[in-house]
């Protein structure tokens, strides 16, 4: 089975914060946000909520999209929120 890997958006509250990462295990890498097992910025601002994700087949994919959504205005991370997930719900559920 080959290894998948997860870019992802996590946020406080809808249009609040915006933190975006990449990981090879989703549910993992939500529960330690949701947990603030890892000191950071996403701990910092209370940031545990997964409103969007994206699988991609290989790291170098991944890392790639990651750079580019970080390269985004505001306004775009928030359009791709809402094309996917227009009330913002919190997406933990499809993927614990």
């Amino acid at each position: 089975m080959n290894k998948s890997y997860c870019v992802y958006i996590i946020t406080n509250k809808r249009n609040g914060t915006l933190y975006i990462g990449i990981t090879s295990n989703l549910p993992q890498r939500v529960m330690q946000h949701k947990s603030r097992a890892v000191p950071g910025f996403a701990s910092r601002y209370g940031l545990d909520r997964l409103v969007w994700f994206e699988i991609h087949g290989e790291v170098n994919e991944a890392i790639a999209r990651e750079k580019q959504l970080k390269g985004w205005n505001r306004a775009w991370k928030i359009k791709l929120i809402e094309s996917a997930n227009p009330q913002w719900n919190e997406l933990d559920a499809t993927i614990l």
